[in-house]
């Protein structure tokens, strides 16, 4: 079955930086689109950024200049650099495998990790 394992996040100062991991298990990783989705208490889930087998990038804008996604095929692990924290980037951090065929569909999620950044 398709796991996906987060690990990397914390507490963190604004200005501060983390890396987030993804271990991927069950599925034939260097052929898949893959992301990163945040999400906030009351809030929808939102796209971060993803990467395509291409190694190809989209970013939301939020993000765009402090955050890079970057993936390891050999070890079947995506990661998300975060640089520039601010604390409205604090929130639960998903790993995602996403559709070739429709980019807006997830086709499996990780349990999640969570990302604090003070003020």
């Amino acid at each position: 079955q398709v796991q996906l394992v987060e690990s990397g996040g914390g507490l963190v100062q604004a200005g501060g930086s983390l890396r987030l991991s993804c271990a991927a298990s069950g599925i034939i990783f260097s052929s898949n689109v893959m992301g990163w989705y945040r999400q906030v208490p009351g809030k929808e889930r939102e796209l971060a950024a993803r990467i395509r087998a291409s190694g190809s990038t989209v970013y939301a804008d939020s993000v765009k200049g402090r955050f890079t996604i970057s993936r390891d095929n050999a070890k079947n692990t995506l990661y998300l650099q975060m640089n520039s924290l601010k604390p409205e980037d604090s929130a639960m951090y998903y790993c995602a495998v996403i559709s070739r065929y429709n980019e807006n569909v997830v086709n499996y999620w990780g349990q999640g990790t969570q990302v604090t950044v003070s003020s």
